[in-house]
């Protein structure tokens, strides 16, 4: 199995999990007299069932990520850059689209609000960060496809 097929396995595990999760919640109590919907205990077990497989996945990827190596990183250091880049990126563009907005004025004795940063340094330095980003999104995905789990 490929790196990118147990990933795929995995977030369709996660999907599984958050409609057992609502399901088991719908059936954990019903009126008196009455039968739920679906057996909670049959829930319960496919749960723990699925469970079982993610952790299994989680355990195998996680160990995969740390010993594969591209442009001498590990895959796990390139994912944590990833991560890095995007928290860059939305912080970057939050501050640019601030530093963007200029305040109305109605008369020329009100306040003028003016950027504490030059807008278009800020937008090149997000550019920048957006195609490192693009570029290590796409050397992970090419390793996830080459690596075997």
């Amino acid at each position: 199995m490929k790196l990118a097929e147990a990933l795929q396995e995995r977030a369709d595990l996660n999907h599984r999990l958050e409609m057992l999760r609502n399901r088991l919640s719908l059936n954990a109590t019903m009126q008196e007299g009455e039968k739920p919907a679906e057996d909670p205990q049959k829930l319960l077990a496919e749960q723990d069932s699925c469970l079982a497989r993610m952790e299994e996945l989680m355990a195998q990827i996680n160990l995969t990520n740390s010993r594969t190596m591209a442009e001498g990183k590990t895959l796990t250091q390139w994912i944590a850059r990833r991560d890095v880049l995007k928290l860059r990126i939305q912080s970057l563009g939050q501050m640019a689209d601030c530093a963007s907005r200029i305040a109305q004025r109605a008369t020329r004795g009100e306040i003028k609000i003016l950027p504490t940063v030059d807008v278009p340094t800020l937008q090149k330095q997000l550019d920048d960060a957006s195609a490192e980003l693009r570029r290590v999104d796409n050397l992970i995905q090419q390793q996830n496809w080459l690596t075997e789990l």
